[in-house]
């Protein structure tokens, strides 16, 4: 019933697969960090092999190198400074904010509020029923500190944690820049063996929708922080500039940019400054963080070539899924799937 080379190819399957399951467990916690530095390796390569490489006369590793301290310059070294400043900004905080619940708000709101559209009335009345009652206000605003500064502390935790593996990823990226020939040429070998043309279709149509997705990223990421700077030069916060760019950071996280402007806000309430704190709030709402929910999906859309439909769904469900690769894996697998269902599609039709 079996024959003798039986035994001997369950052996070898055993063997691969042993193999392959040890790679993966040891892969497995860097998987993240490894496939975003892939990420920024296929958005920027155009940069690295076609403007820098023949500047330096096509000396792979130094290109590597620079091309890793620039990425170190742009994005580490903010990042660091970043979550120094939310570890060390944390405390200060609510050591300012806390003297200033004892005083109360003053009795009258500032003018401008009452004429606010649909909900002005409502902040009017419910300045009046704080401003009268200040242990309700007090009460209030001391069950929202410490919840507030836990969440500063453990954001500034998971940033940390989140610079480690930052340094993997340029780790990782400076050798996929000086083998980026002979690892694409890979990639492409292996997906025309798998596949045919369409195994080198479904390469393209990946790598098209990740530049798409970080265009859309980087182009929100924009638009936040110039919005979030031109609010803070009005409400009159000091380092509105270097706010800009700490929300253009921190746009990338889902509950990134309120971290600034609601400190922002928390600032000017603790300056005895009501109402520029509650335009700062309403400002950043309705303002800063809405540009996140209209902007990004048309830009991913466009950069990537397919529906809006498609990028919002595999941004909500790849980050859910996966994390915050899942932000560029949710479009990917989605673009593939609706790349092949198009396929199978056409040629039922043409059958």
């Amino acid at each position: 019933m079996f024959s003798e080379e039986n035994p001997r190819r369950l052996a070898q399957i055993a063997l691969i697969a042993l193999l392959i399951v040890g790679c993966v467990a040891v892969l497995l916690p860097m998987v993240g960090a490894i496939l975003f530095a892939f990420v920024l390796w296929i958005c920027t390569w155009t940069l690295y092999s076609e403007k820098l490489l023949p500047r330096i006369g096509g000396r792979k590793s130094l290109g590597a190198a620079l091309m890793t301290m620039l990425l170190v310059l742009l994005i580490l070294v903010p990042m660091v400074f970043l979550v120094a400043s939310l570890a060390n900004s944390a405390d200060f905080l609510v050591e300012e904010i806390r003297p200033r619940i004892e005083q109360g708000l003053p009795a009258e709101p500032p003018a401008f509020l009452s004429s606010l559209p649909i909900f002005g009335s409502e902040i009017v009345s419910s300045w009046h029923r704080f401003a009268a009652n200040k242990a309700e206000l007090a009460g209030l605003l001391k069950q929202l500190i410490e919840p507030a500064r836990n969440l500063a502390l453990a954001t500034g935790a998971i940033a940390a944690n989140g610079l480690l593996q930052l340094a993997l990823v340029l780790f990782v990226i400076f050798f996929l820049y000086r083998d980026g020939e002979a690892i694409a040429h890979a990639l492409y070998v292996g997906a025309r063996k798998l596949g045919g043309e369409l195994g080198e279709e479904m390469i393209e149509r990946a790598r098209g929708t990740v530049i798409g997705v970080m265009l859309g990223l980087v182009g929100t990421a924009v638009a936040q922080a110039t919005v979030a700077m031109v609010g803070f030069l009005i409400a009159g916060v000091p380092g509105a500039v270097l706010l800009g760019f700490a929300t253009f950071f921190l746009s990338m996280v889902p509950i990134g940019p309120p971290l600034i402007w609601g400190g922002a806000a928390a600032w000017l309430y603790g300056q005895d400054q009501s109402g520029w704190a509650i335009f700062m709030v309403l400002y950043g709402l309705l303002v800063i963080s809405s540009i996140d929910n209209f902007l990004k999906p048309v830009l991913m859309a466009r950069g990537a070539g397919i529906s809006i439909l498609l990028i919002a769904l595999g941004v909500i469900g790849g980050i859910l899924v996966f994390g915050f690769i899942g932000i560029f894996l949710g479009p990917v697998l989605l673009a593939l799937g609706h790349m092949l269902l198009g396929r199978w599609t056409r040629e039922e039709k043409s059958a």
